[in-house]
């Protein structure tokens, strides 16, 4: 986990960092989510990452319910498998995936994630709750919910 603890931070976005944010994590829910890989050595080689480090993630992954232990077959060693909490990373990964693409792939870009039932390519969008558009950026507001803004500031909304 980070360094800095969020625990009076009303951001959901710190707060998810605090569990996913550490260099390599999302790397490893992308290897177990779109490679199929449930076993530490092949999120060790796929990856390059030193034991140590991946054995403190993917236990504080496990701590955080992002991963199960499994045990493996016949005494074997254990697989991890993403959780429905795991899984639900999807569009996080599709989107960071997305922002690389545009700016951080000087050659292009290296992957391109499909749907099996049709083949057409699949990414992450805005939709309007109200409205069947998709808004853009520019009409997207944070809107703090009346108990954020009372923990966040100490006074109720005005």
């Amino acid at each position: 986990m980070l360094g800095r603890l969020y625990e009076g931070e009303v951001c959901s976005a710190a707060r998810t960092l605090e569990v996913v944010g550490e260099r390599w994590s999302l790397l490893i829910v992308r290897n177990a989510m779109f490679a199929g890989m449930t076993r530490f050595t092949e999120f060790q080689r796929s990856l390059g990452i030193a034991p140590n480090i991946l054995t403190k993630r993917l236990a504080e992954f496990v701590e955080a319910g992002i991963f199960e232990l499994r045990p493996g077959e016949n005494g074997g060693h254990g697989e991890y498998a993403l959780t429905a909490k795991g899984l639900d990373l999807k569009p996080v990964i599709l989107a960071l995936t997305a922002w690389g693409d545009r700016w951080a792939a000087p050659d292009g870009r290296p992957v391109t994630y499909r749907h099996t039932g049709c083949g057409g390519e699949v990414g992450v969008r805005l939709d309007c709750s109200a409205a069947d558009h998709t808004p853009e950026l520019t009409e997207v507001v944070a809107e703090l919910a009346p108990w954020a803004y009372e923990k966040k500031y100490g006074t109720s909304v005005q």
